[in-house]
């Protein structure tokens, strides 16, 4: 079963979308890595990684059924 990836905000023009699904990935790490080799303008972008409603800040293992979210930069007051 595919990992789900939701995307917000600026990401969505780069990825050209709001959602992907994603086989084979075993964590964090990895998805970042092929993300970055299928959309190479990521590399120089920064977003958070959230992973069933929880922001990450270290590589975290994904199951079939997690829900992974991109998330630009917050602003705003």
């Amino acid at each position: 079963m595919p990992i789900r990836i939701m995307i917000f905000g600026q990401l969505t023009d780069i990825i050209a979308g709001n959602e992907l699904l994603l086989s084979d990935i075993a964590d964090t790490d990895s998805l970042v890595s092929e993300l970055n080799r299928r959309y190479p303008v990521l590399t120089g972008s920064r977003y958070m990684i959230a992973v069933n409603k929880q922001t990450i800040t270290a590589n975290t293992v994904l199951k079939d059924d997690s829900i992974v979210a991109l998330l630009p930069p917050f602003s705003g007051g």
